[in-house]
């Protein structure tokens, strides 16, 4: 029986045969995690070679894990480069915490009048669009491990169905339902994202790895207004995260970046990942000389800062920078504008319900920064309380370099940007409202 059809949570899912020739990789990974209850180690090859380590802690989340083995990303710990790095990978999730200790009481089952019939008729719209091979190979259990192997990494081999597996018809009810869950601010940013993907590939030579094609639907569950159900859509520099109870949505985590983040195409500057930017160093040259001076941790920026990307879910990261409490009234509003670069990506009513609970954590709010502050400067800057957390990276040119004239692995540059917003605390991917959904739900029991 395949997992889709058990209905099993995650953890005791039977271990499955390859959904998709492309996948293998990540199909062996899932058959580790669904077959051993002991510590075990995968190795992939090829070129986005990485270890993950699957293990059966619970109750505590793991920073740090062994060595990667040579030809695995070497970036920062939380794999900003796309595949785990020196970070572990739990079968069992936790969430990112200050301590390894989780908050209880953030996130609650309540009614939110956030409108999610769209979205729901759109993803069945979409799924009986499929036929059904490419339906067994796209649907998961809501509870699938599934949610937590995404990469933005080029080289990661998906589960799914790609666009490029996809005829016209297909593709446009696949648009209607990210036109449904997102904003159009958000909707044209993952357009843009691919569109620069492909004029990239085709300037270097190489649209085999890089194209507006090699991005992959997953739909867990089934869409419903009563039972949790959720999607992922994921490529190179773009992942979205979209679960859905009731009329509760928990868009996280979501990466979004780019290389180059602006370029000529069909005689049109194309640009994107510029609103969370600009918001950035809005922010931190509002600051006094004295508040810079504990927000800023280095004047220096590395290659590789972030510390919550992809295979990253249970970071522990101890609060650091400068605290909300200290900003005045329009510092604190430059501080929301970058949350809100990312929060105004999902439909209005949905974005709001976020701020809302955002504000209310703002003197619990946390910035860090590394890096210059002048318009055009390379920086990091990390966005960090109880109930969000935000990442802009400003990287070194990578495998896109060519295509505008940079040098791989030369200084970090605003032209190659890979950013991140997660949610603290358990709730990424709406792990705790699924918790509790179960706990609650009469049916369930």
């Amino acid at each position: 029986m395949s997992e889709h059809e058990t209905g099993q949570p995650e953890e005791s899912a039977a271990p499955e045969t390859a959904r998709h020739a492309l996948a293998n990789r990540r199909n062996f990974m899932r058959k580790v995690f669904f077959a051993s209850g002991a510590t075990a180690v995968v190795t992939m090859g090829g070129a986005g070679a990485w270890t993950a380590l699957a293990d059966e802690t619970t109750g505590t989340a793991t920073a740090d894990a062994s060595a990667s083995p040579s030809g695995a990303p070497s970036g920062a710990p939380g794999g900003g480069t796309g595949g785990p790095g020196n970070m572990t990978i739990t079968e069992d999730f936790f969430g990112l915490t200050t301590d390894g200790k989780r908050v209880d009481d953030l996130f609650t089952i309540h009614s939110t009048k956030v409108a999610t019939a769209p979205v729901i008729s759109a993803a069945n719209a979409f799924l009986a669009g499929l036929t059904d091979t490419q339906k067994t190979s796209t649907q998961f259990t809501v509870h699938s491990t599934e949610w937590r192997l995404w990469s933005n990494i080029d080289s990661y081999e998906r589960q799914g169905v790609s666009l490029a597996d996809l005829t016209d018809t297909q593709k446009a009810l696949g648009t209607a339902l990210l036109k449904a869950a997102l904003s159009a601010d958000g909707l044209e940013t993952t357009e843009k994202i691919r569109r620069i993907n492909q004029a990239a590939g085709e300037a270097i030579g190489n649209t085999t790895a890089f194209n507006e094609d090699a991005f992959y639907w997953t739909v867990m569950g089934t869409p419903s207004a009563t039972e949790p159900w959720g999607f992922q859509f994921d490529g190179h520099h773009l992942v979205v995260n979209y679960f859905v109870l009731g009329d509760q949505v928990v868009m996280s985590p979501c990466f979004w970046g780019s290389e180059p983040t602006s370029m000529e195409i069909d005689g049109e500057t194309v640009a994107v990942c510029q609103e969370e930017v600009v918001a950035s160093l809005a922010f931190i040259n509002s600051l006094t000389t004295a508040q810079q001076s504990i927000a800023i941790e280095s004047t220096t920026k590395s290659n590789e800062s972030m510390k919550a990307g992809a295979f990253a879910d249970n970071t522990v990261q101890e609060y650091t920078g400068l605290r909300g409490n200290a900003l005045t009234s329009v510092q604190r509003k430059k501080l929301l504008g970058i949350v809100e670069a990312f929060v105004g990506r999902a439909k209005a009513d949905a974005a709001k319900v976020r701020m809302s609970e955002v504000s209310k954590h703002l003197s619990d709010t946390y910035v860090t920064w590394a890096g210059g502050t002048a318009d055009d400067a390379a920086f990091y800057v990390r966005v960090h309380s109880p109930v969000v957390w935000v990442e802009v990276d400003c990287q070194s040119p990578g495998p896109l370099a060519g295509a505008y004239g940079a040098t791989q692995g030369s200084g970090a540059t605003q032209k190659h940007v890979h950013s991140i917003i997660r949610t603290p605390n358990g709730n990424d991917y709406g792990k705790e409202l699924l918790r509790q959904h179960y706990l609650t739900s009469p049916h369930h029991h």
